[in-house]
């Protein structure tokens, strides 16, 4: 099969990933293998493509948003058929033994395996996962506009979950990538208002054109405090002003995997008045089963940008620059 390969780390401008001719997987007991038929990129790709994540497996296939049709079972395989379409997500594999598995928060577990880091990925003809990590996908969605729902859309409802935001409040959204214009359409449909902060115009535009409640460059400038808000941006220079502008009891939930470092923070102006900051780690499994559900309900509408897989590299570069509106596809089979 042909496959983006990663050989050797480094600044996506650089093309560091080629396009090879690589052996075709084969499913091991409860797996399946898939035909890709799209993949979505993400920055966790640049990160791992970049080195800003520790190298943990060397050459490696990245992708990580993939939606493909089920070819091949492996043994004992039970949850999918030949034809199914299905989905595969960032998180591949967990011990189930452990405290947090044991306890519902598998994202915590510390022997959990990721799509596209431990294993190749998506950027690829074929890939295999085991069958219960992968999603069945609902019709709703069309291959592409399926993608971004596997991980931009799954972390983004793990980190709506995690700010705390009620029916009816405020959202405050810093960054308006990937997972923020799909998280915007789910606080909408839960009667929220959105406020979003984002250094790109063009991003900006996309924002107002999804109605969101106001659009600005800088934190300071927004009209209200938020009871609730969600940094997407990579940024830690962005927590403390985001703190600073949420109401009294409000949650600042920190959405990415990588995040600059956070500057010190005043205590009384960021802190003080209960106000909380939170973490989000991957996520379980649930919080895929939970989101494809409420997408497929509401609907969810993706903005998608598409791109041939030899054109990843370039795709990852418009990304890391800001220059992709919603979500980049890789689509494998045009």
């Amino acid at each position: 099969m042909k496959a983006m390969v990663l050989n050797q780390r480094a600044t996506i401008s650089s093309a560091p990933l080629i396009c090879q001719e690589v052996p075709d997987p084969e499913p091991g007991p409860h797996e399946v293998l898939i035909k890709v038929h799209c993949c979505a990129i993400c920055r966790t790709d640049l990160h791992v493509i970049e080195g800003d994540l520790p190298e943990v497996k060397s050459p490696v296939i990245p992708g990580h948003q993939v939606v493909g049709s089920v070819i091949k079972t492996g043994a004992d395989c039970r949850r999918f058929q030949i034809g199914d379409r299905v989905g595969i997500a960032w998180l591949r594999k967990t011990c189930g033994e452990c405290e947090f598995c044991q306890s519902g928060r598998e994202n915590l577990c510390e022997k959990s395996l990721f799509t596209g880091y431990h294993a190749d990925g998506g950027y690829a003809e074929l890939a295999v996962v085991h069958e219960d990590y992968a999603y069945p996908v609902p019709d709703v969605f069309s291959h592409t506009e399926a993608t971004p729902l596997l991980c931009a859309g799954i972390i983004g409802y793990r980190a709506l979950s995690r700010s705390d935001l009620q029916p009816g409040q405020r959202l405050g959204i810093y960054g308006f990538g990937s997972s923020a214009h799909v998280v915007i359409q789910i606080a909408q449909h839960r009667g929220c208002e959105v406020f979003v902060v984002t250094r790109g115009e063009k991003h900006r535009q996309l924002a107002r054109s999804m109605g969101a409640t106001w659009v600005g460059e800088h934190a300071e400038q927004m009209p209200k405090k938020v009871h609730s808000a969600i940094i997407f941006a990579p940024a830690g220079e962005l927590v403390p002003a985001a703190l600073k502008y949420l109401e009294k009891g409000g949650t600042l939930a920190l959405a990415g995997i990588y995040m600059t470092d956070i500057p010190q923070l005043n205590y009384e102006e960021t802190l003080f008045y209960e106000r909380n900051l939170r973490s989000v780690t991957a996520n379980t499994r649930q919080d895929g089963r939970h989101l494809l559900q409420e997408a497929s309900q509401i609907p969810i509408h993706p903005h998608i940008t598409t791109f041939s897989m030899e054109e990843a590299n370039q795709a990852l570069n418009l990304l890391k620059n800001d220059e992709i509106n919603g979500t980049g596809v890789l689509v494998m089979d045009a």
